[in-house]
């Protein structure tokens, strides 16, 4: 194989390796630390929200990595792990909510769908409150 072919053939690895981060919901940056926790209830948001206004201005896309949060600042970034199945995702706060009592965080469709509890509708999660390691 030549050498441009081999380069061609890493940069095409490397492509599909990073397509594939972004579409399961994990993080390419290394570089976030845990800064607080939480543990309690999730839930997600019905697809009737979608295309509607989040509290942080935002039109609420059910495709993307976002959460709804009580108190955190938006664009705090929180890794919410699945309790059940130790499976996470990384998530931006950019809307107020859960106003159920007992839930701590509502989360994306997108976000539901790759902690894998859409059938469940709820599930324990842990919060993890992250901030880049440069801060």
């Amino acid at each position: 194989m030549t050498p441009s072919r081999r380069y061609f053939r890493g940069l095409l690895w490397c492509v599909a390796a990073l397509a594939a981060a972004s579409c399961t919901g994990m993080t390419t940056s290394p570089d976030w630390t845990s800064v607080a926790e939480e543990t309690g209830i999730a839930s997600y948001y019905a697809h009737e929200f979608h295309g509607r206004t989040a509290a942080s201005g935002e039109t609420y896309d059910e495709n993307e990595l976002t959460a709804a949060h009580r108190t955190l600042a938006f664009g705090t970034r929180v890794r919410v792990t699945n309790l059940a199945n130790d499976r996470s995702v990384v998530v931006r706060v950019n809307d107020r909510g859960p106003f159920v009592q007992g839930r701590v965080i509502d989360v994306s469709y997108a976000a539901a769908r790759s902690l894998d509890f859409i059938d469940e509708g709820l599930t324990t999660v842990k919060l993890e409150v992250l901030a880049d390691a440069d801060e």
